[in-house]
Parts: C-alpha cells; sequence; structure tokens
C-alpha cells in the first residue's frame, strides 16, 4: 500500500504547548481550523500503468504552501521511482502556485502532464470532505459513464482499525487509526478482494484519526485491462484542528 500524505513530526511535548498556546492566544469567538488539501487527479499513462495525483495548499501553523505529487504504479500500487515529490516553501509571502510548479518540474521527469491529461479516466465517484450526507466507509459507482451500463458496479469499502499510540503520537491520544480496504462483488457468488490492509500505521500518516472514501477514478486502456483508483482521504492531528491528506490506493478492476 502506498502512503500519499506529507506529515511534519513534532515532538509530543511541542504539540501539547504549541497547542495550549494556540487556545490561550485566540480571540474569543475565532474560528480555527486545519489544514484541508486541495485534490487535484492528474490521470493515468495510455496503458494504464501509471495513476498521478496531487494534492496543495497552506499549512496550518505555518503558513508554508505546500504541493505533493504521487505517481503509483497500478498493478503493484508501489510508488513510481522517484514519488512521493514533495515541496514547501518555507516563506509565508510564497504561493502556493510556486510550490506547485516545483513539483510539477520534477514530476514531469517521470510522465508529462500532458501525457496524464489526455487518459484522465473517469471520476466515477468522489466525495469532497465538506459532503456530510454520504457514507465516508463505502462506495458504488458505475465504472463508466454508460447507460444502461455495460460493466458490473465497482464497490468498495472501507473499515477503520484501532492501533496503540506510539512515537510521536504518543500523548496526543491513546489510539491512532488504520483501515482495511475491500472490493465487493455483489452478484450471486460474488466474492471480496481484499485490497489493502494496515498491520501497522506508517510514520509517514503522522497521528491519523480517521478516514473516509473520497472517490474512486477508473480508467479503460484501448489495449489493456482497466485499472481503478480509489482515493482516501485522512484525517489526522494538526496544529489548529485536524488536518486532511490524501492517499490512493490501485488495482485492475478485475483480479
Amino acid at each position: 500500500m502506498v502512503e500519499r500524505f506529507f506529515c511534519r513530526l513534532r515532538t509530543c511535548l511541542a504539540l501539547v504547548l504549541l497547542a495550549a498556546m494556540a487556545a490561550f492566544s485566540a480571540p474569543s469567538g475565532t474560528a480555527r481550523a486545519g489544514d484541508a488539501a486541495t485534490l487535484n487527479v492528474l490521470g493515468f499513462s495510455s496503458d494504464g500503468a501509471i495513476f498521478a495525483f496531487e494534492e496543495y495548499g497552506v499549512q496550518d501553523g505555518s503558513g508554508f504552501p505546500y504541493a505533493n505529487r504521487y505517481y503509483i504504479d497500478t498493478a503493484t500500487d508501489t510508488f513510481m521511482p522517484g514519488s512521493p515529490i514533495r515541496k514547501r516553501i518555507d516563506d509565508e509571502t510564497a504561493s502556493v502556485a510556486e510550490a506547485r510548479a516545483q513539483a510539477k518540474a520534477v514530476g514531469e521527469t517521470t510522465i508529462s502532464d500532458a501525457l496524464l491529461a489526455a487518459n484522465r479516466g473517469v471520476t466515477a465517484g468522489f466525495n469532497p470532505i465538506t459532503e456530510l450526507s454520504a457514507d465516508p466507509f463505502r462506495m458504488v459507482v458505475n465504472p463508466r459513464p454508460v447507460n444502461p451500463p455495460v460493466d458490473a458496479p465497482l464497490e468498495v469499502r472501507l473499515i477503520e482499525l484501532p492501533f496503540l499510540a506510539t512515537g510521536s503520537c504518543e500523548g496526543i491520544a491513546d489510539q491512532i487509526a488504520g483501515f482495511r480496504l475491500t472490493q465487493i462483488d455483489a452478484e450471486p457468488g460474488g466474492t471480496t478482494r481484499l485490497l489493502t490492509e494496515d498491520d501497522s500505521v506508517p510514520a509517514s500518516r503522522g497521528c491519523p484519526l480517521g478516514y473516509a472514501i473520497g472517490g474512486i477514478q477508473t480508467f479503460f486502456p484501448d489495449k489493456a485491462d482497466p485499472v481503478f483508483a480509489v482515493l482516501i482521504a485522512i484525517r489526522s492531528f494538526g496544529f489548529e484542528g485536524p488536518d486532511f491528506r490524501w492517499m490512493a490506493v490501485t488495482a485492475p478492476t478485475t483480479p
């Protein structure tokens, strides 16, 4: 499984002190919120072997702009060489556009944005982190916009898994969250396919509080088998409130 977001490591004492200072110094009634990264699907290679997306925003606490890019081998659900690409400009006067341009310049040494855009695939389902009515743990889609459908429904389900908080997460919470992701075949006699399951929570996720299925991107290459990417929003501990980052799990549409 591939981890898809940038995490700032800090000691537990520093986290507690900084959070306390922010709460003490903020005027009464002032709203504080964590940093929610903006997601942008870049697309696939023409044969579906690579899936790429970016996330970007401004860090809570520091005010520094950042941009991260992820290039994934869809067959193995692992990073391509040189990925992930993480750019942060430690200057509050710098723009997010500058950080994105830096990440793009590096990412295009793997595959050009133009090629990815030409094979963007289909956003078969999408729930932003602001969506309150959708089920964050289940998504069922028609894999492509053909009606009546010519494909079986694509269904994925996510289950959060509790883990003991360790390392830099100790003192923040007793537990942090991992997850299991499965693909469900709801047809009679269908089977459930395990896409990924945490046996521990990687340090690169920071201190995750929970997850939600954010979207499914599908792609049907002309001369290769169809593939899909499940985009997962990660809610983690931040300076001014929960931070949101993104990751993706990729797989062939059929085993």
